[in-house]
């Protein structure tokens, strides 16, 4: 069974964090709630969520890691370096690693976003000089997901699911979303 990593930052954004955990789970897909500190997290809208773990320093037990976006959660999530170096080890060792929104910043430090296209939400892309930023709903470069908002968390999620075996078209359909 695939497993993924949803990494929460004080300060991320909730629609972004679980909808995907969310859709993840409807599709059977075991999802981990990973406080970057703490179990007990507040998002950038004030709703507190109990996280099932607390960041361990590493990856090794999952397929896929995600990060939501949102402010400052983005921020937080690049300036740990404990996270940076893991997001590093995960990748070289195969893994998706997927972002939405601002998180696409903690990418450009970890230094994933070479040579890659990717998106994020509007004005970010000023702040990551490497890739080649595209204005679309979510890409797929090699085993890099990347989103741009909010209003693209349901799409985000469902490519998750898509990337990992699952069948998102199926789940959309479900769901009454029009893909």
């Amino acid at each position: 069974m695939k497993k993924v990593a949803v990494v929460l930052a004080n300060g991320f954004e909730e629609i972004e964090a679980l909808t995907p955990v969310d859709v993840l789970r409807r599709a059977s897909i075991e999802c981990d709630m990973v406080g970057l500190t703490d179990l007990e997290v507040e998002g950038s809208h004030g709703i507190k969520v109990q996280a099932d773990k607390v960041f361990s320093g590493e990856f090794s037990d999952y397929d896929m890691v995600v990060l939501p976006g949102g402010m400052p959660g983005s921020v937080h999530l690049r300036d740990h370096d404990g996270l940076v170096a893991a997001l590093q080890v995960a990748a070289a060792s195969g893994k998706w690693i997927a972002a939405i929104c601002a998180a696409p910043i903690v990418l450009e430090r970890a230094g994933l976003l070479t040579d890659r296209r990717y998106t994020c939400y509007p004005g970010k892309e000023a702040e990551i000089p490497s890739g080649q930023h595209v204005a679309e709903t979510v890409v797929v470069d090699e085993k890099i997901i990347t989103s741009r908002g909010a209003g693209t968390s349901l799409a985000f999620a469902y490519q998750l699911v898509d990337v990992l075996g699952g069948d998102g078209d199926s789940l959309a359909q479900a769901m009454v979303y029009e893909r």
